[in-house]
C-alpha cells in the first residue's frame, strides 16, 4: 500500500461550482435537473438532464465547452494547492468519455468555428496553465478513476514528479443523449438510482480535478490542506459485454482495492456508488458489492449523487473521490434522492434518503466507476480528521 495525500480538490458540476458548494448543494438534496439547455428538446423523447448552466444564450449551444469545465476544475484544484497558474513540469492525467465530441457536433452540422488544436486537451491546458506534460485517457466512465490509478503510479517513477494533478471532464452530447434515450422503452425524466421504478439514465455536465502529491511528509510541507488519502485504486477491463456489466468483473475490482489499499470489508464506512439508474448497472453493481462485503453489507452508508448531478460520464470517479473525501471530514453523507422502493439485490444496503446523513465515525470510503465494455475502476480513500 502507497499512500498519496490529496492536497488540492475542484470541481463543478450542475449543482454547483466550487467544492464547498457542489458538496452543500448535495447536502441540501439540490438537483441540477432542468428542461434541456443547449438541444432542440423537439428532437428527443427525453426532455431533460443534468447541464452546468454557463451557455450564453439558452438553447444554442457554443463549442469548446468541456475545454472550459476542466480549465476551471484544474484551476479550482491548483489554487486550493497552492500551485499556481504555472503547472509547467508538473503533470496533468485527464479521464475522459467523449472529450471535445460536441465541439466537433457543431462544427459538423452547424459550422460553428473550432480548431482542431482544440480537440486535445493539452492545447488548452498549455495556454491557461503553461502545463508542459498533458495525458488524456478516454475510458468511459471510469475515465477519471483510471487517471487516478496512473498519475499514482506515475508518483512511483526514480527521478519522476513529486506533484500530479488528475481530472475528469465530460458534457452533454446530441449523440450520446439520443442514444441512451432510445434504449429505454420509456424515456427517463430522471435519475433514480437502485430504485426499482427507475426508466434509465439522463447525461449530466461535469468536471473534477485532484491534487495528489508523493508521501505524506512532502504534503505536509507544501500543502496548505491535506484532504486526505488515496490508499490504493484498482481498474479491470473483463470486456464481458460492450454495455451489459458483469458482477463477477465489477466484485474483482472491488477486491483488488481492498487489497492494494490495504482494508477489509468490515473497515469500509462509506460507499460512493456508481449509481447511474440504467435498468442493468444498478443491479450488478448491487449483486458484486453485496457479495464483497458479506456480512458487512449493512454496515457502511451509502449513497449515489448522480441521482443529484446526472451522469457526468468520464468526471462521475472524481466527483465521487471529491464528494467521498467532503463527506469523511464533515461526518456528513449527502442523499439519494429519488430512492423510494430500493431493488431486491440493494435491499439489505444502508442508503442515505430524503436528507443527509450525520455520523461520527466516517474514515475510509470506496468509491465505484464502472463503463461500458467492462472498464471498471474502485479507489479506496481515507479522510484527514
Amino acid at each position: 500500500m502507497t499512500i498519496r495525500p490529496i492536497i488540492g480538490m475542484g470541481a463543478v458540476a450542475a449543482t454547483g461550482s466550487g467544492v464547498d458548494e457542489l458538496f452543500d448543494s448535495l447536502c441540501r438534496g439540490v438537483s441540477g435537473r432542468a428542461a434541456l439547455r443547449g438541444f432542440d428538446r423537439a428532437n428527443f423523447r427525453a426532455q431533460h438532464a443534468y447541464e452546468v448552466d454557463d451557455r450564453p444564450v439558452r438553447g444554442a449551444d457554443i463549442p469548446g465547452r468541456a475545454t472550459r469545465l476542466l480549465l476551471d476544475a484544474v484551476g479550482q484544484a491548483a489554487a486550493d494547492a497552492g500551485l499556481g497558474e504555472d503547472l509547467s513540469g508538473i503533470p496533468v492525467l485527464v479521464g475522459t468519455g467523449l472529450r471535445e465530441l460536441r465541439s466537433l457536433e457543431l462544427w459538423w452540422r452547424d459550422g460553428s468555428p473550432f480548431a482542431d488544436s482544440g480537440l486535445h486537451f493539452g492545447t488548452g491546458l498549455r495556454e491557461r496553465f503553461n502545463a508542459d506534460v498533458t495525458h488524456t485517457f478516454s475510458n468511459a466512465c471510469s475515465a477519471s478513476l483510471y487517471a487516478l490509478a496512473l498519475g499514482s503510479d506515475l508518483l512511483d517513477q526514480e527521478g519522476g514528479p513529486d506533484t500530479v494533478i488528475v481530472a475528469g471532464v465530460d458534457v452533454l452530447t446530441e449523440s450520446m443523449y439520443g442514444l441512451l434515450e432510445r434504449v429505454h422503452n420509456q424515456p427517463p425524466d430522471r435519475v433514480r438510482p437502485f430504485d426499482r421504478n427507475r426508466t434509465g439514465v439522463l447525461m449530466g455536465d461535469g468536471a473534477a480535478a485532484v491534487v495528489l502529491r508523493r508521501s505524506p511528509d512532502e504534503a505536509a510541507a507544501a500543502a496548505k490542506k491535506v484532504y486526505g488519502n488515496l490508499r490504493g485504486v484498482a481498474v479491470n477491463c473483463d470486456a464481458y459485454h460492450v454495455t451489459a456489466p458483469s458482477p463477477e468483473g465489477i466484485a474483482e475490482a472491488m477486491r483488488a482495492a481492498h487489497r492494494i489499499a490495504g482494508v477489509k470489508p468490515a473497515d469500509v464506512d462509506l460507499v460512493m456508488l456508481h449509481g447511474t439508474g440504467t435498468l442493468l448497472n444498478d443491479e450488478a453493481e448491487a449483486a458484486a458489492l453485496a457479495d464483497v462485503l458479506g456480512d458487512d453489507a449493512s454496515a457502511p452508508l451509502m449513497t449515489a449523487v448522480k441521482s443529484m448531478t446526472g451522469h457526468t460520464s468520464g468526471a462521475s470517479g472524481l466527483i465521487n473521490l471529491i464528494v467521498g473525501l467532503q463527506a469523511l471530514n464533515a461526518g456528513t453523507v449527502p442523499p439519494t434522492v429519488g430512492l423510494d422502493d430500493p431493488v431486491e439485490e440493494a435491499e439489505r444496503f444502508r442508503f442515505v434518503t430524503e436528507q443527509a446523513a450525520t455520523a461520527q465515525e466516517l474514515r475510509v470510503a470506496q468509491l465505484n466507476a464502472f463503463g461500458f465494455g467492462g472498464i471498471n475502476a474502485v479507489a479506496i480513500v481515507e479522510g484527514s480528521r
